[in-house]
């Protein structure tokens, strides 16, 4: 999904700024943006905060199961008591009652369980959607930058896959291709505080 719709977005961009003239050589220029993506220091910090999330979201999912699990276990034990023959009737319906208490309690906190887990992967996969579309943002400024002050006429994305399924970019040379020179001006501020560029959580 990320490859296509980065290679849309650099085909628009090179479509869009290419004015073909029979006397003019024109410009071609090659991105891996696979991997201008994937060495972009954001997208590292991007990946290590929704890890963040996503182990806290699985701690509390955690944490409800194991209070469903021993509310389980509390059933089992009066369930077992009920059928102890010493037991008399007062306390057999005492128990039922503190037993039936329990079952509806452990019944909405299932449905809790399912409520979060569902709530959860909604939410880790919005701020995964947020944070890509920042970091995608990011990349494409820097490389309409570079078109244009290059004077690209078309630039092609080579690790993009193509509707038949076969790579867009079949071979170039390697002179084409500016991916580290994208990398280098995208990781020059890496380490520094970034206020402008707080990724949302």
């Amino acid at each position: 999904m990320l490859k296509s719709l980065l290679t849309v977005a650099l085909l628009t961009t090179a479509v869009l700024a290419f004015t073909p003239s029979a006397n003019a050589q024109m410009k071609l220029g090659i991105l891996d943006m696979n991997a201008v993506f994937t060495q972009y220091y954001r997208t590292k910090d991007a990946e290590a905060k929704l890890n963040e999330s996503r182990a806290a979201a699985k701690k509390e999912l955690d944490d409800r199961l194991e209070t469903l699990k021993k509310a389980m276990e509390e059933i089992n034990k009066v369930n077992a008591d009920l059928e102890k023959p010493e037991l008399s009737k007062d306390a057999k319906e005492k128990a039922a009652k503190g037993r039936d208490e329990k079952v509806a309690e452990a019944r909405n906190l299932d449905r809790e369980i399912a409520e979060f887990r569902g709530t959860r992967e909604r939410q880790l996969q919005e701020q995964f959607v947020r944070m890509r579309k920042d970091i995608i943002d990011d990349i494409m400024k820097i490389v309409n930058e570079k078109i244009k002050s290059s004077a690209y006429d078309l630039v092609l994305d080579k690790s993009g896959i193509s509707m038949g399924q076969v790579p867009v970019v079949l071979f170039s040379a390697p002179n084409f291709d500016f991916s580290k020179d994208i990398i280098e001006i995208l990781n020059k501020d890496a380490g520094k505080p970034a206020a402008s560029k707080t990724i949302k959580p």
